[in-house]
């Protein structure tokens, strides 16, 4: 992942020093370069981040957050997702809060959702962070979220796996009855795939039975990001 990593920043400074130097560029503003160095590199920031996404290589969540739309456009929703990750930050202060491409990586783990051993039903202590998620989630109206479930080693693949669906579903099913609409949600069971920790000890267990997000622009926000870039 190291020399992934160097190369990648060598390859990214690369274009970045290519555009800069361009006498056609210099009269650009500093968004729009960014911008189309973004558009160049993503690609590429999009296979490494799909492959090694988070501590688990969490590669579902990295096929949903490494499509990267690019140029201005991919800057106008970039902003936005910046905001939006700010305020979910400030929101759920023990969340982890990740911006990849274009979009966002939410985990929570037992400092927010919790789930006890065998059980998909949500705590109390689950309620009152969702809650918290709502007000964020209804002023980005223009996003599509993907809810994977995870449990820890415990049991049978094949019980985990229904488990970590029913714990992903448990979580929309909250969010519906707080008025969010459903169709901009999809939930997946990830069962005992990508561990965030080990499953040698009961704290390690405890955050691997958890819920993440990929929230994404959905087809009116890439358009009105479009039009907002002038494409």
């Amino acid at each position: 992942m190291k020399k992934i990593t160097i190369y990648l920043l060598i390859g990214v400074l690369s274009i970045g020093s290519l555009f800069t130097s361009c006498e056609s560029v210099k009269n650009t503003n500093k968004t729009q370069r960014g911008a189309a160095i973004g558009a160049v590199a993503g690609g590429v920031l999009g296979a490494v981040l799909g492959n090694n996404i988070g501590k688990g290589g969490n590669g579902a969540i990295g096929a949903v957050l490494g499509g990267v739309i690019g140029g201005v456009a991919g800057g106008v929703i970039g902003n936005k997702m910046d905001k939006q990750a700010r305020e979910i930050q400030t929101a759920i202060p023990g969340a982890q809060v990740e911006r990849v491409g274009e979009g966002i990586r939410l985990v929570l783990g037992e400092n927010s959702v919790r789930f006890d051993t065998n059980k998909s039903t949500l705590t109390a202590a689950a309620k009152a962070n969702l809650d918290k998620l709502v007000p964020v989630f209804q002023s980005y109206a223009d996003t599509d979220i993907v809810i994977y479930g995870y449990t820890d080693i415990t049991g049978k693949p094949e019980y985990n796996l229904t488990l970590s669906e029913q714990r992903a579903i448990s979580v929309e099913k909250y969010l519906e009855s707080k008025g969010l609409n459903m169709s901009r949600f999809k939930m997946v069971g990830m069962g005992i795939a990508d561990p965030i920790a080990t499953n040698d000890t009961p704290e390690g267990r405890s955050q691997n039975r958890r819920v993440e997000f990929a929230i994404t622009a959905n087809e009116k926000m890439v358009e009105d990001a479009k039009k907002e870039a002038g494409n």
